[in-house]
């Protein structure tokens, strides 16, 4: 197929661009850990959840693209693409445990306790988190310039391990901003609710980007069909055989980031002997697999009917559809 020569080197930027996000999210965390233990800010703290997370989950998309690589054998025949899936799906969890409810536990802590908080290091504090502001920003850039290299939104937001390294930057700049304002009011009114609000909304934030995230990977692990464009073209592709009488069903659904599998029932002009349907099942297989570069794994279910059987079958009644 044709992405077989692009993938590699796809798949080599994904893995840059997530070990540049770890290695930003581990620095980062440290700073902000010793931040926030010096200063008991929960904003800081909260901000120290989240790379802690961030970090962690990069490593889980790096196992991704390793792991999804791996050829097909007895025990996954159609390979282990959706294992970019799984460990995104993984990602989104240790967002939403480790940093959303972490910063809700810092919030509610800091409200309950009051205004107990020093200010002894908040200025060291925000520093910190402006050092964090330029590194995360720095690592959403580069994350988006490979969206953009590998066809914008549309189309490179379609790789989990890209999208979600995308999402944790994004929801790292705003949640540093946030920590932020949080400490910045707390140092001028005094009032320990601006930070502990602060936390909150950081906890908020994560828990709405895990469950974006964890349900685009769930839709993608339980059988999402492909791209309504190649599903068409496949379609038209079948409809021109002059061969083919029907296109009675068409099923499609992703294996992998890059791969799919095709299933079609069709129904053949009459008059076709047994050798013709192999010639014919054979060709049109051959031509799917040049139109779509995706689809991988194609089968085909070749009947043969009268004119009177046709028109009284289920799809042409519409009693049985297909996709």
């Amino acid at each position: 197929m044709s992405s077989t020569s692009t993938e590699p080197k796809t798949d080599h930027r994904t893995r840059v661009t997530v070990l540049v996000a770890l290695a930003a999210n581990l620095v980062i965390a440290v700073a902000k850990a010793v931040g926030g233990l010096l200063t008991q800010s929960p904003a800081l703290l909260s901000e120290a959840a989240h790379s802690v997370a961030d970090s962690l989950n990069e490593v889980f998309l790096l196992a991704a693209l390793r792991r999804s690589r791996r050829p097909a054998d007895a025990r996954h025949p159609f390979g282990y693409g959706k294992e970019r899936f799984f460990w995104s799906l993984l990602a989104a969890v240790g967002i939403f445990v480790m940093g959303g409810c972490f910063s809700f536990f810092q919030g509610v802590e800091a409200l309950r306790g009051g205004g107990e908080e020093t200010f002894t290091g908040y200025v060291a504090g925000m520093v910190v988190l402006g050092v964090a502001f330029v590194a995360e920003g720095l690592s959403l850039l580069r994350a988006l310039h490979q969206v953009r290299r590998q066809g914008g939104t549309a189309d490179g937001l379609r790789d989990p391990a890209l999208r979600t390294v995308v999402a944790e930057d994004g929801t790292a700049v705003i949640g540093v901003t946030l920590a932020f304002a949080g400490m910045a009011l707390h140092m001028v009114t005094g009032q320990v609710v601006w930070e502990a609000s602060a936390s909150l909304a950081i906890g908020a934030l994560l828990v709405f980007v895990a469950y974006r995230l964890g349900r685009d990977a769930r839709d993608q692990l339980i059988g999402e069909a492909a791209d309504p464009e190649a599903a068409g073209r496949i379609r038209a592709l079948l409809e021109a055989q002059p061969e083919i009488d029907s296109v009675e069903a068409l099923l499609t659904m992703k294996t992998g980031l890059e791969t799919a599998l095709v299933a079609a029932r069709v129904d053949l002009v009459p008059g076709i002997d047994s050798e013709q349907v192999e010639e014919v099942a054979v060709r049109i297989k051959r031509s799917i697999a040049r139109t779509v570069a995706e689809a991988d794994q194609i089968f085909l279910d070749v009947t043969e009917r009268s004119a009177r059987e046709a028109q009284g079958s289920p799809a042409a009644t519409g009693e049985r559809g297909g996709a």
